[in-house]
């Protein structure tokens, strides 16, 4: 797992001199793939470690805190995918008034160069940083202080740009499979399990609860998901983690008038207590949207049936 440093004053030795790729890296997709492709690449000519440098909160989501785009990852997701292409340092430094007004020139010079000690950087073709987002590429060669490479963005088969902006408009319309193929990994939700009002006991569905409104905008309804709760594996000589099948329910529960959007899961074949455990959810298929029912005994009705869809399309989808 790569190590996560939050403040650029404070890099152990270890951690400097790497090969950094910059940005914000949300969904670690395709095109962010290819250019952590290219650092790595870098990185071993030059014997010097990986490393990553991103931000949080997403600088969008600082300027536009009522209209930002919703995450595709949050940290320890991000964290864990940048992991699995072999980065070895994570710089996730915040994004806040003081880094908003830092001009690009200081943001080189102290950061990269200073605390860092870059020994070289690579970037997409179109990235902006710096106060008045007046640093680009440019900025960044003309420096001089580290070797520096500029990756073009990577087109996709339908030759689209590969661009978390795209996942997200995909994911807004439950196109999960389109989603994927431009992520390179199927999306997930993650969250700890919170307690509830126990609505899903009482009509003999208990859910496990997550709050996760403030980055997750796919469509109010009813899906068949895949569940990975922290900690279980199927066992066996390869560890494998053990995803189960199951139906969740994403809105604003209309029969129970929830004031905020909430994600309950119901896991098939599962009796298990696990709140405060984080759970990871893969939608794999919009059943249907949000309904109110004439009385909770045709809602009961209804779950079966949901029940029952989310089981044939789980036998149809294979696991990944």
């Amino acid at each position: 797992m790569a190590t996560v440093h939050r403040d650029s004053r404070n890099i152990p030795p270890a951690a400097q001199g790497c090969v950094l790729a910059l940005g914000n890296f949300d969904g670690v997709h395709k095109g962010h793939r290819a250019l952590i492709r290219a650092a790595a690449d870098i990185a071993r000519e030059k014997n010097a470690p990986l490393g990553v440098v991103t931000f949080e909160p997403h600088p969008r989501r600082f300027f536009q805190p009522d209209a930002a785009p919703f995450r595709l990852t949050l940290p320890p997701m991000k964290q864990r995918l940048l992991s699995g292409l072999g980065v070895e340092h994570v710089f996730e430094l915040t994004f806040d008034r003081a880094m908003a007004d830092r001009a690009a020139e200081d943001f080189i010079g102290q950061v990269l160069a200073g605390d860092l000690r870059a020994r070289h950087v690579v970037t997409g073709e179109n990235f902006m940083f710096g106060k008045d987002r007046s640093g680009n590429v440019g900025t960044l060669a003309a420096s001089g202080r580290f070797g520096f490479t500029a990756v073009a963005p990577v087109l996709s088969p339908a030759r689209q740009v590969y661009s978390s902006s795209v996942v997200r408009g995909l994911l807004k319309e439950a196109r999960f499979d389109a989603a994927e193929e431009m992520l390179g990994w199927p999306w997930a939700i993650e969250a700890a399990v919170e307690h509830g009002d126990k609505r899903g006991r009482e009509l003999g569905f208990p859910t496990l609860n997550q709050r996760v409104a403030d980055y997750v905008q796919i469509p109010h309804g009813i899906y068949a998901v895949r569940v990975l709760v922290e900690g279980e594996t199927a066992g066996g000589a390869a560890n494998k983690s053990l995803w189960r099948g199951g139906v969740a329910s994403f809105g604003l529960r209309p029969m129970f008038e929830t004031p905020q959007p909430l994600f309950e899961t119901f896991i098939f074949d599962f009796n298990r207590e696990i709140y405060g455990k984080t759970v990871c959810v893969r939608p794999v298929r919009h059943l249907r949207p949000e309904a109110k029912f004439a009385s909770l005994d045709a809602l009961v009705r209804q779950i079966k049936e949901d029940c029952i869809n989310a089981k044939a399309v789980l036998k149809s989808v294979p696991e990944r």
